[in-house]
């Protein structure tokens, strides 16, 4: 998942937005800590759409060639398309261990942003609500 961010001057500062996900903006001193800031504010709104019981905004613009964007490793990924998944199909963690004949704690960590879950367990969980989760190399 590539989230392609805008860089405006602002000041002295570099302004950060995201299209895709409004409520993520920041600023940096020059655009490679503007860069880094870039991440930390994407996986904070991620935490707040979450914590909402919201759907995350996927990307939907193409990244243009040289502009900037913000890649979430591979994981984050997956486990932000089954949280959407979840809240689509208005399957709670209890009711995904019932169907995965697991214990509610092992939801609890494959759904956890911070928590290194192995991307088997979150196939899985995908097979569980009936969808197939899919990695391509472009």
């Amino acid at each position: 998942m590539r989230y392609p961010v805008d860089l405006k001057k602002d000041g002295k500062f570099i302004l950060v937005t995201f299209p895709d996900v409004p409520e993520a903006i920041t600023q940096g001193n020059d655009e490679e800590d503007a860069l880094v800031h870039a991440r930390d504010v994407l996986e904070s709104a991620i935490e707040y759409y979450l914590g909402e019981k919201k759907a995350v905004p996927v990307p939907k613009r193409r990244i243009k060639p040289g502009q900037h964007f913000v890649e979430l490793p591979i994981g984050l990924s997956a486990k932000v398309l089954l949280l959407n998944e979840m809240l689509a199909q208005k399957v709670r963690p209890a009711e995904l261990a019932r169907r995965m004949k697991v214990r509610p704690q092992d939801i609890t960590r494959l759904t956890d942003l911070r928590y290194g879950s192995k991307i088997e367990g979150l196939a899985a969980a995908f097979q569980a609500l009936g969808k197939t989760l899919e990695l391509r190399a472009v």
